[in-house]
């Protein structure tokens, strides 16, 4: 199955998981392939372009972001984009290893070969203690059910 655009919500969802697991693998060489050479991002602040620039943001912000765990689902598509609703958890080691859930959107837009040509992500950070935890180790981050309330 080709995940290039133009998308199905078949092929859609498929890009969608492919990301999330290459986003928890947290190698930023790997994932930054996934990108077109001149990729435009925004990441809620920052802004960048270019594979190299995403490398260097991914590899700091593993370093901060310890025992980190993603979950990404399909929110909307058209031919060539991509929007999608994401939750990841993580130890923040800037702040004494707190236990903290990002809640965010993103939207994607996609050359024809299906790399990334552009990436605006925007997030929120809460503080959450541990039992409020979704993504334990051992748990299938696709399985945890996560209500309404946090869609």
């Amino acid at each position: 199955m080709s995940l290039a655009p133009p998308f199905t919500e078949k092929t859609a969802r498929a890009k969608v998981k492919k990301a999330q697991d290459l986003w928890n693998g947290q190698n930023p060489k790997t994932i930054a392939q996934a990108y077109t050479p001149d990729s435009i991002w925004r990441n809620r602040s920052s802004f960048f372009v270019g594979t190299a620039a995403i490398e260097e943001f991914l590899a700091k912000k593993w370093e901060r972001e310890k025992s980190y765990r993603l979950r990404k689902e399909l929110f909307a598509f058209t031919g060539d984009k991509i929007a999608v609703q994401f939750w990841y958890e993580f130890q923040d080691a800037h702040d004494g290893m707190k236990w903290k859930r990002c809640y965010g959107l993103e939207d994607w837009t996609f050359a024809e070969d299906g790399k990334m040509r552009k990436r605006q992500m925007c997030g929120n950070d809460i503080e959450i203690d541990d039992v409020a935890r979704w993504f334990r180790d051992g748990v299938d981050v696709n399985e945890v059910d996560i209500s309404e309330a946090h869609w």
